[in-house]
């Protein structure tokens, strides 16, 4: 493993002064992956075009586009009952300076290694969640001239698209170009401080996400499980593969025909059965499958453009293995299509209204990196599957042109995956999976082989 030198570490404030002061966070900020979730992002050497120095431009346009986002500048700060706020004190975010004497061409198929680690920049969880930067930036040269940059960015201020939003307008600034969208920083709009409209009918309450997902039969936690050493793969389907799924489903009895099943109901419904079979549950072992859904444009009215924060919620989809493995793929796609669609504006503020009244959040958020046992664990004998399908999480340019791999930092708690669009553009897609070692070959064998 190419060692890796840090050179300087910068703290990185708004260009200008900012506002400042306590920021009430919503609800959906507050609950599920509190921690920091990392992208990381190779480019070949600059082509000589580019004029400028790599770091001047990142820091220069980071602390200009920090005007504009001055949220990701401040600091959380815990409050009673488990809640946070955000306090926005331009305190700055944290920029690296690294160099690695290690070539682009050492990474073989860009799968989140030990190596990867190196790249990334790291949060101390032990520190008082006060002191801890809500983003984090890393730069490593490579001695063939090529760049990583890694960004770790807060879950509890952002959600996939924002963070996203954030980029890419650095990225804009760092070319020379203006804002392209504004973001929205008012959540009140998420906030169910207001009486809920008059329903016709009492609202059913139905939300699975704020129950404990099911345990292994025999257990009373997920303790061991969790201990369970763990490896990621990254398993590219096709197009082809994608269709040969997509008509299976389709042609089930279980298919709806008005509407045939997405990219995302049919991977997704066949991951979840190769994980009950690789994981050799009995036929009865309750399981459980995590599903998060953007709200952005299924709220009455759509939330504005530039939204900024998190609008996204995980809905659940639950069934039995030997229900799952003994009927047909178009059985799962059904559950997880079912789970969406009863995400109305009515589902989303009867959840943020029971959020609000719980006496503690702790239960509600997932502190795996803070080390703690407490919130949802969607490992063995469940899985948490997150879409980027749909997220412009490519073409990011500082100026030096466009990178030629992106992709998720690392996932190393069981059951935690993602599928994203194959950078190609060949209709493809990658599963970026984690699950315990002792069942990630079986998983394999039954994902290709069950297409």
């Amino acid at each position: 493993m190419a060692p890796i030198s840090f050179r300087k570490s910068y703290t990185i404030v708004p260009a200008e002064p900012t506002w400042t002061g306590r920021f009430p966070l919503a609800e959906w900020d507050q609950v599920g992956t509190i921690t920091h979730i990392p992208t990381l992002y190779f480019y070949d050497k600059p082509s000589e075009s580019f004029q400028g120095n790599v770091v001047e431009t990142l820091k220069t346009s980071l602390s200009r586009v920090l005007v504009h986002f001055y949220p990701m500048a401040g600091r959380l700060q815990w409050l009673p009952r488990g809640r946070f706020e955000l306090n926005c004190n331009a305190e700055g975010v944290e920029f690296i300076e690294a160099e690695s004497e290690g070539m682009l061409s050492d990474f073989e198929d860009f799968s989140p290694t030990q190596e990867f680690e190196n790249l990334m920049p790291q949060v101390n969880y032990k520190n008082p969640i006060e002191t801890i930067p809500l983003v984090l930036a890393q730069l490593t040269k490579f001695k063939c001239g090529g760049l990583s940059l890694s960004v770790n960015i807060s879950h509890a201020i952002v959600d996939g698209q924002s963070a996203l939003h954030f980029m890419s307008e650095w990225a804009r600034l760092a070319r020379g170009e203006p804002l392209e969208t504004v973001p929205f920083l008012d959540r009140k709009i998420l906030w169910a401080g207001e009486p809920l409209p008059p329903f016709a009918s009492p609202p059913k309450f139905d939300h699975k996400e704020f129950e404990q997902p099911p345990f292994l039969i025999g257990e009373k936690d997920n303790v061991e499980e969790r201990k369970k050493k763990t490896i990621v793969a990254m398993l590219k389907l096709s197009k082809s593969h994608l269709e040969k799924l997509r008509n299976k489903a389709n042609s089930s009895k279980h298919a709806d025909s008005t509407r045939g099943f997405t990219r995302y109901e049919t991977v997704t419904g066949h991951v979840w059965r190769c994980a009950c079979k690789a994981r050799g549950h009995s036929r009865e072992q309750p399981t459980a499958l995590g599903i998060c859904i953007d709200t952005r444009r299924r709220m009455q009215p759509p939330l504005p453009r530039g939204y900024f924060g998190n609008a996204t919620l995980d809905v659940v989809a639950a069934s039995t293995s030997g229900e799952l493995i003994s009927n047909e793929l178009g059985f799962a796609a059904s559950l997880i299509s079912k789970a969406i669609k009863n995400v109305t504006n009515e589902y989303v503020m009867i959840g943020i209204e029971y959020l609000k009244n719980q006496e503690d959040l702790k239960k509600f958020q997932d502190l795996h990196a803070m080390g703690s046992t407490e919130g949802p664990f969607y490992g063995n004998p469940n899985l948490g599957l997150v879409s980027w399908l749909t997220l412009p999480m490519y073409g990011l340019d500082f100026g030096w042109g466009k990178e030629f791999y992106t992709g998720p930092g690392t996932h190393d708690f069981d059951g935690d995956s993602l599928i994203l669009p194959d950078q190609n553009e060949d209709g493809s897609v990658i599963l970026a999976t984690c699950l315990q070692v002792a069942h990630m070959e079986a998983f394999k064998k039954h994902f290709y082989e069950d297409i």
